[in-house]
């Protein structure tokens, strides 16, 4: 029996490096953007590697986030009181997509299902959770996300195209 290893989307994103690039030209276009400047006006020059190591972890890469930074309850506390609204979601939400394409992260249909699946969560609930005022208490254990490829589970592989993704 032939089984193949289906990788984890971190992996299959390209990891660590990949997911660097895609924040860091993000956030230089985030600072550009009408809509999105007054929510990251003040930005740590670090918040693009933050994110990337966040979404990494969810993407079933290293904990990193969670080791350095304090997990999931740590990225809902960052987006209290912020007042996030639907347009500024959807207009975070096409930017990255578009930096996605323009830098080459995987437009697979599997991937990008699974990948559009957690941004669009995220994002609302980051929405969600930007009308809390600063300061409100949160679960101190609150568990850090973990997405993976959903169904059919993995990325689409032709049989007789000789190559396989990492």
């Amino acid at each position: 029996m032939d089984v193949k290893k289906v990788p984890s989307l971190y992996e299959w994103i390209g990891g660590s490096e990949a997911l660097y690039r895609l924040t860091a030209k993000f956030y230089e276009k985030v600072l550009q953007d009408e809509s999105l400047r007054p929510l990251f006006e003040g930005m740590s020059p670090e918040h693009p590697r933050h994110v990337a190591d966040f979404i990494g972890e969810v993407l079933g890469g290293p904990q990193s986030y969670s080791e350095h930074r304090g997990g999931h309850t740590h990225m809902a506390a960052r987006h209290f009181g912020r007042d996030i609204s639907q347009a500024q979601r959807r207009r975070w939400l096409d930017l990255l997509l578009e930096t996605a394409d323009e830098i080459g992260i995987p437009d697979d249909p599997e991937f990008r299902s699974a990948f559009v699946a957690y941004l669009e969560w995220g994002s609302r609930l980051a929405v969600i959770n930007s009308q809390l005022p600063k300061g409100t208490a949160t679960a101190e254990s609150a568990p850090m996300p973990k997405w993976n490829w959903g169904v059919p589970g993995g990325p689409y592989i032709p049989e007789d195209s000789g190559t396989q993704k990492p």
